[in-house]
């Protein structure tokens, strides 16, 4: 590895401050602690290090290589090359947080136009720019939540139909936090049950109720009476979305939600083993006081020029200091830009094609399963691009099976939900093609003669 500085550099800095070795500079941690043996391997020339790394690579298995069913909060959508394109730009692709807005028109205008498609796609006034991902962005709805009631409000509702990992997030943020309680998902509750379900345990004490929509185990419900209870009892609806549904569904501003949060990753961003991800946060303008992360906005300045700015960031780096409703800091702004460029190129139209294919392989492929022995669908309600399936064997057996045939498979329900043992959730997407949902037919098939 190359290391810049030279032994004649090196030491004129020890000079400078004072000590004569390297070695002095860690005089104050106990000596038996201080240069342990890390046994590390030889190192490697870059030629070497490279051929390692591709060997790792191909082991791997990914989308482009084995048809995929597997959502459950992320999916396999196509991204269009224009998208990567446009991010690997040097303009973008090394410009961070805007501390000085002046000087970074660029990324501030990339976000204002996020902000303003994101605010179309789910019907709401505004949106910021933005969260790490779902989960983050929907604990962050709680906070907001509470402080838009001054700590007066100390309950929020989740449905059990919410992602796992958002409630595990909100959780982590708020259980125990200035005695906020959260009810409705406990363990005992029943998986299918629906939003109108939590109607019955809103209160006076009630901040924000949270569904999501579709739900994760795919299903689709009117929320109207749901949000119309909510308000009636001074409280706030949160929905968390699957931004592709909105391309042919009604949108949660239509129902009345106050807040939108959801997973931006099916906007143009891969899989890419996890992450990196995108947080969607949009609102209605009263509350966007209580707003984290930053919100950007359009104005002219002095000479009539069009120019952009960092209109709010609520923020404790910033002067709210202990002000600052959250501590969420860095946006995902590359992500951000990635699902700016994939919503400018799909237009309104492109997006409802694509949902639509969603919907409908999703539904080919339900029927298909239904009519193999042994396997039911079990929806309850319509659904979007997911459905469940009673299986005849564990899950994870059958995933596994299907691996082997170089299919993967669904999602185990029964993870999160005690309930569903031997459940699956299945995703399809536009990817899937019809030669896939028949392969994958025929080996769940295949795999309850085993």
């Amino acid at each position: 590895m190359f290391i810049p500085h030279t032994d004649p550099e090196r030491e004129e800095m020890l000079k400078t401050i004072g000590v004569k070795t390297l070695e002095d500079l860690f005089k104050d941690i106990p000596e038996k602690y201080r240069f342990p043996k890390l046994h590390l391997p030889q190192g490697l020339s870059e030629m070497e290090a490279l051929s390692q790394v591709q060997d790792y690579a191909m082991a791997n298995e990914a989308t482009r290589d084995l048809p995929c069913f597997l959502g459950a909060g992320v999916y396999n959508h196509y991204i269009p090359a224009a998208v990567d394109n446009i991010l690997r730009r040097g303009e973008f692709s090394t410009a961070y947080t805007p501390y000085q807005p002046e000087i970074s028109q660029g990324t501030l205008q990339a976000m204002f136009e996020y902000q303003s498609l994101i605010a179309a796609l789910t019907g709401m006034e505004t949106a910021n720019a933005s969260h790490y991902d779902g989960a983050t962005a929907t604990a962050e709805a709680g906070v907001m939540a509470y402080h838009h009631f001054r700590g007066l409000r100390k309950k929020i509702i989740l449905s059990p139909s919410v992602n796992p990992q958002y409630r595990a997030t909100v959780c982590t943020y708020l259980c125990g936090y200035h005695d906020i309680s959260i009810v409705g998902d406990e363990t005992d509750k029943d998986p299918f049950s629906k939003p109108d379900d939590l109607i019955g345990l809103i209160d006076d004490q009630t901040a924000l109720v949270v569904v999501q929509y579709p739900d994760f185990l795919g299903r689709i419900f009117d929320l109207s009476a749901l949000a119309k209870a909510t308000h009636e009892a001074g409280a706030l609806l949160a929905v968390a979305v699957n931004p592709i549904s909105l391309g042919m569904l009604k949108t949660p501003g239509e129902f009345g939600a106050d807040i939108v949060v959801g997973e931006g990753q099916p906007l143009g961003i891969p899989l890419s083993f996890g992450g990196p991800y995108l947080g969607l946060f949009a609102t209605r303008k009263e509350l966007i006081r209580k707003v984290s992360g930053r919100l950007v906005g359009e104005t002219v300045d002095q000479q009539g020029r069009h120019g952009y700015v960092l209109t709010l960031t609520a923020r404790e780096q910033h002067i709210r200091r202990e002000r600052a409703t959250s501590n969420i800091c860095t946006n995902e702004g590359l992500m951000a830009l990635a699902a700016s460029v994939y919503l400018s190129l799909l237009g309104p139209q492109g997006l409802k094609r694509v949902a639509e294919l969603c919907y409908h392989k999703a539904h080919h492929a339900a029927e298909m399963i239904d009519e193999i022995k042994g396997y039911a669908v079990v929806s309850g309600a319509p659904f979007f691009n997911e459905f469940v399936v009673r299986c005849p064997k564990p899950v994870a057996e059958i995933n596994e099976a299907l691996l082997d045939e170089g299919i993967l498979g669904g999602y185990d329900l029964g993870c999160d939900y005690p309930a569903l043992q031997n459940h699956m959730l299945i995703a399809c997407t536009e990817m899937n093609t019809h030669e896939e949902i028949d392969y994958l037919c025929e080996k769940l098939e295949e795999v309850s003669h085993e």
